[in-house]
């Protein structure tokens, strides 16, 4: 088990660095002005997180199988400890987000150039990736100039909030099913229960507030430059989201296998 729960630590990491990752390529649009064909590549990202996940999720499913098998293993350590890999992975996105902006930039301006995403990838020449070095940028950090930037603290409380629902969603529908035998395949398939009130908040009140701080930078030159600031103040709102995860799991487990029992 030291072996799958490695694996799945570290494609955990991929999972939620790269998804904390797509603030870079808006970030990248917005200051080319092409925020259109930034967003049209955010396909990437997703494409690493969705392979990554399509590993990830039956090796975390095998330790509630196992668990069930060796009743000494606890499977509440091995979920904690996945759910640590996501602040781990949001941690380092947030370290190579001045990186990614510029290695970000550069793919925007080739895209625009040969038109599509294969052209793209197929011109990659082995000299460009040695000199992929240059857009090395080391991350500052001077929380005194970031303040509040005219975001709504509830804004950010409720990136946090959402996070941490979302990274416990599945997890804790897996240990529903681990605390609820008999119903342990609805559980296991009720991740939407806790994922949904995440969906609602994000529809309503985030992604529309977001939408709008980005569409005032791309028309304001003052505004450009706090966004940086400001997608790096929700990369660390998300990163916190991802340690009340783990406050989360277990009344979001118990919730679910209430729920799978009444239903």
């Amino acid at each position: 088990m030291a072996i799958n729960l490695t694996i799945v630590f570290v494609l955990t990491m991929i999972i939620h660095a790269s998804e904390t990752l797509s603030y870079s390529i808006r970030y990248a649009g917005v200051k080319l002005n092409k925020i259109a064909v930034a967003l049209s590549l955010t396909g990437m990202i997703v494409l690493v997180s969705r392979t990554a996940n399509m590993i990830q999720a039956p090796l975390t499913a095998k330790f509630i199988d196992y668990a069930r098998v060796d009743a000494s293993f606890d499977v509440l350590w091995c979920l904690r400890i996945i759910l640590f890999a996501a602040s781990a992975g949001t941690l380092v996105a947030l370290f190579l987000f001045p990186t990614f902006v510029n290695v970000f930039e550069r793919i925007i301006a080739k895209f625009e150039v040969v038109g599509s995403l294969p052209r793209l990838i197929a011109s990659v020449t082995i000299g460009q990736i040695k000199n992929s070095r240059h857009y090395l940028q080391k991350p500052r950090f001077n929380f005194r100039h970031f303040r509040i930037l005219g975001i709504p603290k509830r804004f950010m409380l409720l990136n946090t909030i959402v996070t941490g629902i979302y990274t416990v969603g599945v997890l804790s529908s897996l240990y529903a099913a681990y605390l609820s035998p008999a119903f342990s395949t609805t559980a296991s398939q009720a991740s939407g229960i806790i994922n949904g009130v995440a969906t609602i908040i994000l529809t309503i009140f985030i992604d529309p507030q977001l939408g709008l701080i980005t569409d005032r930078a791309i028309h304001d030159e003052g505004s450009k430059h706090q966004l940086g600031k400001i997608y790096v103040m929700l990369m660390l709102s998300r990163f916190l989201g991802t340690l009340l995860a783990q406050l989360f799991i277990v009344p979001a487990a118990y919730l679910i296998a209430w729920l799978v029992q009444v239903i």
